[in-house]
């Protein structure tokens, strides 16, 4: 797999940020407006993303696209909001709580099935295990926050999946890698 390059430089990112703040925020009002194209050619880039919600260092929200579905910035305004509101595994964030809420974006590389799982490397590589019709993405930055080796990472992505933790090195089950640019 090729190292994944994309730079955003400070003010890309800030403006990424204030995206998933004004979306969600404007939810809140009733909003449904969608933002207008910035002139940033790498914003408008089809990359696929997630947008993590966290209060006091605590998961409360994830969502992404792991494809390309339009341009980056839509994606990020689309995930926010998910997030927010349609992350099966939480309630719907409050006003209270989004005034507490710290914000994490996860721009994914290109996606490939990963034949040698000895290379993953923790932090630098994202997971996705499928087998039989299911399938568990965890981001890179994950193994790295729950101090995982690369065999726990591997395991907790097939738990992810519904799936046995051994099963990653079963037949019919495939690996894929991704790297993310994160901030």
């Amino acid at each position: 797999m090729a190292d994944f390059h994309l730079f955003l430089n400070d003010e890309e990112k800030t403006y990424l940020r204030d995206l998933v703040k004004n979306s969600i925020q404007s939810y809140f009002g009733g909003d449904h407006t969608k933002p207008e194209a910035p002139e940033s050619s790498t914003l408008n880039k089809e990359l696929g993303a997630f947008v993590t919600l966290k209060i006091d260092g605590r998961l409360r929200g994830c969502i992404g696209n792991i494809q390309a579905t339009g341009k980056l910035y839509r994606t990020i305004w689309d995930m926010a909001r998910a997030a927010a509101f349609n992350d099966p595994r939480f309630p719907e964030l409050t006003p209270e709580e989004f005034a507490r809420v710290d914000v994490e974006i996860s721009i994914l590389g290109p996606i490939d099935i990963c034949h040698y799982p000895r290379e993953i490397v923790v932090g630098k590589h994202g997971l996705i295990v499928s087998k039989g019709g299911q399938s568990g993405l965890l981001l890179p930055q994950v193994a790295e926050e729950w101090g995982w080796d690369r065999e726990t990472f591997i395991s907790q992505t097939c738990r992810k999946a519904g799936l046995p933790e051994d099963c990653w090195n079963k037949v019919g089950t495939t690996i894929f890698w991704f790297e993310a640019v994160v901030f």
